[in-house]
């Protein structure tokens, strides 16, 4: 369930142009400039990650702005997956396997209004952006150990999901490169909120009392801070509700057309 709660950390890299000055081809040039109002942008820095995000604004006045973004990660392995191994250890089986085995998918839709502070306004410049983001996570195959009575390790599977919804900010700044791309970058968004989930594991076998005492009291122990569980185990199997804060950062640079 930990892994649910891994959050990636997007190393943004400076960007640096040098061009002659001309008023007349200048996209900023206040006094030539006609808005464009449409923004359609792509996300870069989550294509690594197996994120695919787009991001949609539209210009209401000089200074505000309403924006949608939808990101989606596919089924897959999880990201930067060599990196958490040599984080882990070989030492570690448990979690090798557990990492090696894991199965992550998400998505999430993100409305939000812009204000732009500078003096160009129309999409352009430093913004203040609070925003909602509506998401879902899942995981599969979660590779479960525990002892029966006879000190035999045995599995089970574990499979589950966290739908979440979370208010924030978010600090940017977007610029036009030319009369039809721009650049919008994502410096900081934090955001927190509540997230529910489910976490269930249904056996191969008809489990014991003692297997089923076995998953219970390793499923309590697990520490999540600030989320309630309530840990459910029968013969078929075991069930762990959650319901508690959740939250995340947001961050990354997107290039974009304007129309």
């Amino acid at each position: 369930m930990k892994t649910l709660f891994f959050i990636c950390i997007l190393t943004l890299m400076p960007f640096s142009a040098y061009t002659q000055f001309n008023p007349q081809q200048n996209p900023d040039n206040q006094e030539n400039y006609n808005p464009r109002m449409n923004l359609v942008k792509l996300n870069l820095t989550g294509l690594p990650l197996r994120n695919y995000a787009v991001q949609y604004e539209r210009v209401l006045t000089k200074r505000i702005s309403a924006a949608i973004s939808y990101r989606n990660m596919p089924q897959g392995n999880l990201p930067l997956k060599s990196t958490i191994l040599d984080i882990v250890g070989e030492d570690d089986t448990e979690a090798v396997d557990i990492v090696n085995n894991l199965k992550i998918s998400n998505y999430a839709i993100t409305p939000e209004i812009r204000f732009y502070v500078g003096k160009k306004g129309y999409g352009r410049g430093f913004y203040l952006a609070p925003f909602v983001r509506i998401a879902g996570y899942e995981a599969s195959n979660f590779k479960f150990n525990y002892e029966d009575e006879n000190g035999t390790t045995q599995s089970i599977s574990l499979s589950g999901d966290v739908n979440s919804t979370t208010f924030g900010l978010l600090l940017g700044a977007q610029w036009s490169l030319s009369k039809h791309v721009l650049l919008d970058w994502w410096i900081l968004g934090p955001h927190g909120g509540n997230g529910k989930g489910d976490l269930i594991g249904i056996s191969t076998r008809e489990l014991s009392q003692y297997e089923q005492q076995e998953i219970r009291d390793a499923l309590e122990e697990l520490d999540i801070p600030m989320i309630e569980k309530t840990v459910t185990v029968n013969s078929s199997g075991a069930t762990m509700n959650t319901d508690g804060f959740w939250g995340g950062l947001r961050a990354g640079i997107s290039i974009g057309i304007k129309f």
